[in-house]
């Protein structure tokens, strides 16, 4: 079962999940301050999260949309991404990031 590892409030938090699941969602499940408030429509930003810089030639490229949506970011990093578009999968496990 893949998994991330999210730096948030109270330290770490590790997420399992299946393929395919999205950090966002787990996050959410996990209880951490991952709004999401547009439930991965790439409406909003409010599911940013910052990838450690070891991971991100793994992730999947970021779409226009996607980077419309980051633009909007107050605390954009160069690892920034929509935690909506970070999906589970074998390549990603044990992908880390933080929230900002």
């Amino acid at each position: 079962m893949p998994h991330a590892v999210i730096d948030g409030p109270g330290g770490e938090t590790v997420l399992r999940g299946q393929p395919g699941d999205s950090i966002m969602q787990l996050a959410r499940a996990a209880g951490l301050p991952v709004l999401g408030e547009c439930n991965g429509s790439l409406a909003c930003a409010t599911c940013h999260v910052v990838v450690d810089p070891a991971w991100t030639d793994r992730l999947p490229p970021v779409s226009d949309a996607e980077e419309e949506m980051l633009d909007t970011v107050f605390d954009l990093t160069p690892t920034s991404r929509l935690s909506c578009q970070l999906r589970l999968s074998e390549a990603l496990d044990g992908v880390r990031a933080r929230l900002p």
